[in-house]
């Protein structure tokens, strides 16, 4: 006898038709289906508002209030495509004297990186582990620490 082979959103669906049965226990079924009764209510939640499907949904906010203003966007960003050597900061003390309002250089840095502007250095790789002293064989490496001079 072949293994049956079950689909997340088939499993979803068959937690949904049992506990939509009358009598269920749907924390028991929760349990037996390995998942959080918060998460089984929402699954119910949805399939009875109408969404049969039941895939996974972005968790991507619908609006960002406190993003920059695409005005504020445009002049950090043409103000790096006149000087392409500049960083955040220089940015951000350049159009702060020239008296623009302009948010702080992690807010400058953040709009640069999110429109392209910022290519990360090949000197220092993101994620790159550090420099390890390992050695092929035993003794091929000696360290010793000196704490300074100790009378005897």
């Amino acid at each position: 006898m072949p293994w049956n082979e079950v689909s997340v959103m088939d499993q979803r669906r068959e937690f949904v038709r049992l506990a939509l049965q009358e009598g269920a226990n749907r924390r028991e079924l929760c349990r037996r289906f390995g998942i959080s009764p918060e998460v089984g209510y929402k699954w119910l939640k949805r399939w009875q508002a109408g969404d049969h499907d039941l895939r996974d949904q972005s968790r991507r906010p619908k609006s960002m209030p406190r993003r920059s203003e695409p005005a504020i966007e445009a002049q950090v960003l043409a103000m790096r495509d006149t000087h392409p050597a500049w960083g955040a900061r220089k940015i951000a003390h350049c159009l702060k004297r020239d008296g623009q309002v302009v948010p702080v250089p992690s807010t400058v840095h953040q709009i640069l990186c999110r429109n392209q502007r910022i290519k990360p250095s090949e000197q220092a790789a993101a994620g790159s582990p550090g420099h390890r002293f390992e050695k092929d064989a035993p003794n091929q490496l000696w360290q010793m620490d000196f704490k300074g001079h100790m009378p005897l």
